[in-house]
C-alpha cells in the first residue's frame, strides 16, 4: 500500500481523526542512515508522528519540528515534517541495537531513555511557536500525545507502529485521535473511545492483516458519525539539501577557513544529517568561494 494520509471527522466534528502509512518512507530513511531495528522503529514513529501533526496546520509551507532528546544510547531524534506530505529525520547513533523489552518489542524507551520532547511549529510567518514537554516513556507516542494534551491542551491517542524484520521495513505507520472542545464535555463518548482505542493491538498489526485506513477508521468510529474526507494525501521521505545550499554555508566560514580547507584537504566535503547525501567541493570551487568573499569586500568597502 502507497504511503499515505487520510483525515476523517466523528460526532459531528467532536473529534478528528488522522491516519498515516509510512512503510516506504521508513525504509528509505532506515537505507540512508544504515539504522538499526531500534533506531529504525525509533525514528519511523517520529517520522509518522511528525507528519500526523503537521496534518492540522492551515497555512502552505508549514512545517513541524519534534527533537527528542534522551540519555539513552540512541543519542537523540530529530524529524522536520511539513503539511505538504514530506518528512525527513535522522538519530543520534544509527547502529545502536538493544536486547527486546519485557513485552519482547523493540525497545525504543531503552534507547532514548528519559529527557525532553521539543516541539516547533512554523506556521510560515512570525516567531514559530515552540513548546518542550519531558518524556513520559521515551516509546514517542506516549510522549508526543503527553505534548498534545499538555502544550496544546486536546485530548489526544496516539498510535505509533513500525515493523522491521530482516528484510526492512514492511509496515509503517500512525493514527492520531482528538477529542475537541465541544465533544470532550460527552464523557461516555470519551470513554468509549479511549476503551477502543486501549483495544488496539497496535498498528502494524492492523496494516500486516490487510487493513486500509479508511477499515481502521471505521472499526474505530464507525457508530459515531464518521466522515472520512476523500483526498489521500501522498507522503514521503524528501530533503532539501543541495550542492548549492552546502557551497553557502562552506561561504560563511570566511577566507581563512577556506583556504586552510584547500591547503590541507584539497578541497571539502560535508554529508547532510537528514538524509546522508555526501557533497564534495573542489579546490577550485574553494578558491571562487573566496573571490567571491573578496569581491563583495570591495563592494562594500
Amino acid at each position: 500500500m502507497a504511503d499515505q494520509l487520510i483525515r476523517a471527522t466523528a460526532a459531528e466534528g467532536g473529534i478528528r481523526a488522522v491516519g498515516v502509512i509510512t512503510t516506504r518512507l521508513t525504509e528509505e530513511a532506515r537505507g540512508r542512515h544504515k539504522l538499526s531495528y531500534v533506531a529504525t522503529a525509533a525514528l519511523g514513529r517520529t517520522m509518522a508522528a511528525g507528519l500526523l501533526m503537521a496534518s492540522s496546520m492551515k497555512r502552505t509551507g508549514s512545517r513541524v519540528n519534534v527533537r527528542v532528546k534522551g540519555d539513552g544510547p540512541l543519542g537523540g531524534i530529530l524529524v522536520d515534517a511539513g503539511l505538504d506530505g514530506t518528512v525527513r529525520g535522522y538519530v543520534g547513533n544509527p547502529s545502536v541495537e538493544l536486547p527486546p523489552n519485557p513485552k519482547g518489542k523493540l525497545d525504543v524507551g531503552g534507547a532514548v531513555g528519559g529527557g525532553y520532547l521539543y516541539v516547533v511549529r512554523d506556521i510560515g510567518y512570525g516567531y514559530p511557536y515552540s513548546s518542550t514537554v519531558e518524556l513520559v516513556s521515551g516509546e514517542i507516542g506516549d510522549d508526543v500525545a503527553h505534548y498534545l494534551v499538555n502544550s496544546e491542551q486536546t485530548p489526544s491517542a496516539l498510535v505509533l507502529g513500525v515493523f522491521v524484520g530482516a528484510g526492512g521495513v514492511t509496515a509503517a505507520g500512525g493514527l492520531l485521535i482528538q477529542v475537541l472542545p465541544k465533544a470532550a464535555r460527552d464523557e461516555a463518548l470519551v470513554e468509549t473511545l479511549e476503551s477502543r482505542v486501549a483495544g488496539l493491538a497496535g498498528f502494524t498489526p492492523l496494516l500486516q492483516a490487510g487493513k486500509t485506513l479508511p477499515e481502521i477508521f471505521n472499526d474505530l468510529l464507525g457508530d459515531m458519525g464518521l466522515v472520512i474526507f476523500p483526498e489521500r494525501q501522498m507522503v514521503r521521505f524528501h530533503c532539501g539539501c543541495s550542492f548549492d545550499r552546502v557551497l553557502g554555508a562552506l561561504k560563511i566560514l570566511g577566507e581563512a577557513e577556506l583556504q586552510d580547507m584547500i591547503v590541507k584537504d584539497d578541497g571539502a566535503e560535508a554529508i547532510c544529517e537528514f538524509c546522508g547525501n555526501v557533497y564534495q567541493a573542489s579546490s577550485d570551487q574553494l578558491a571562487q568561494l573566496i573571490a567571491d568573499l573578496q569581491a563583495e569586500s570591495t563592494v562594500l568597502g
